[in-house]
């Protein structure tokens, strides 16, 4: 990873490990509310989100929930690295708009095509052909959006879920719903936050 890129990966490292000395501010919601909290994916998964996508050639990546773009420099420098693209969905045009901020700074914006909407709608115009997801967006979502991008997914294609709590419903319902799915295969990792990883085809079978 160059130095212009990692520079951009250590000024949002600081932003997050002031997040966490300060007290929590209210959530800004779906409303358009000025919500300034990172909830980054971190470090750690952030790193394997790079290991992951970098292990695919010249692949189309998705992700759903850009927030402030921090996991995006993670995976559009994968992008780059494969000779492929980065497509990722954010509510917010003010997140959305930082993020592309950060990707200049990182080199990274020609990698990237950033889209403010809504996210189901967003993924029913694109074209089949995705090779990676990340999904990080309301957790209520998770599922409508797997039923959107499942029949899009190239064969090999990956699947990381971030936040994967086992006392939410929401989450449990799509750690269900994706291990159900035709030629898939799934896990549940302790990373970060905890996170779902599936690989779809290839002759994979759910676990």
């Amino acid at each position: 990873m160059d130095e212009t890129i990692a520079a951009v990966l250590n000024s949002y490292h600081e932003r997050i490990q002031q997040e966490r000395t300060q007290p929590r501010e209210a959530p800004g919601g779906r409303d358009g509310g000025q919500d300034q909290r990172m909830r980054a994916v971190g470090p750690q998964t952030g790193q394997l989100l790079n290991i992951l996508a970098r292990s695919l050639d010249a692949l189309t990546i998705l992700e759903l929930g850009t927030s402030f773009g921090y996991s995006g420099i993670w995976l559009a420098e994968a992008a780059r690295a494969s000779g492929g693209r980065l497509i990722t969905m954010e509510v917010h045009a003010y997140k959305s708009a930082f993020a592309r901020d950060m990707a200049q700074r990182a080199g990274l914006a020609d990698r990237i095509d950033f889209q403010v909407g809504d996210a189901v709608e967003m993924i029913r115009a694109l074209p089949d052909g995705i090779d990676f997801v990340l999904v990080d967006l309301w957790k209520d979502l998770y599922v409508p959006c797997l039923e959107v991008f499942y029949p899009k997914l190239n064969p090999g294609a990956i699947i990381v879920a971030d936040n994967i709590r086992t006392d939410r419903s929401d989450v449990t319902d799509y750690v269900r719903a994706v291990r159900a799915k035709p030629d898939m295969t799934s896990v549940m990792l302790p990373v970060g936050q905890g996170i779902e990883i599936s690989r779809y085809g290839d002759g994979a079978s759910h676990a």
